[in-house]
């Protein structure tokens, strides 16, 4: 039995409504405050001493760990890649 597809998908309901970036934005901030989190964790460091390695402030890191506050710099993001050994990759698509 062929299932044809009826409507429209997510994404297009979101470019619709003009939410698409905001969402999209939103997405890649909780993905990243994750894979920090979870690399502090897995290395054992606390959020005291992330902070200092990163010289910064710890409410710059709760910025950061925060998957809802957008305001986060790249610089703080290499600074938090280069404490965790990792590198930050981005791209246009």
């Amino acid at each position: 039995m062929n299932k044809k597809r009826l409507g429209s998908n997510f994404d297009d309901f979101l470019k619709e409504e003009q939410l698409l970036d905001a969402a999209e934005a939103t997405a890649i901030k909780r993905v990243i405050a994750f894979q920090v989190a979870q690399e502090m964790k897995r290395r054992r460091l606390t959020k005291t001493e992330m902070a200092s390695r990163m010289k910064t402030s710890r409410a710059a890191l709760e910025r950061l760990l925060d998957p809802t506050n957008p305001s986060i710099t790249l610089f703080t993001l290499e600074r938090a890649a280069a404490v965790l050994g990792k590198r930050l990759r981005i791209e246009l698509a």
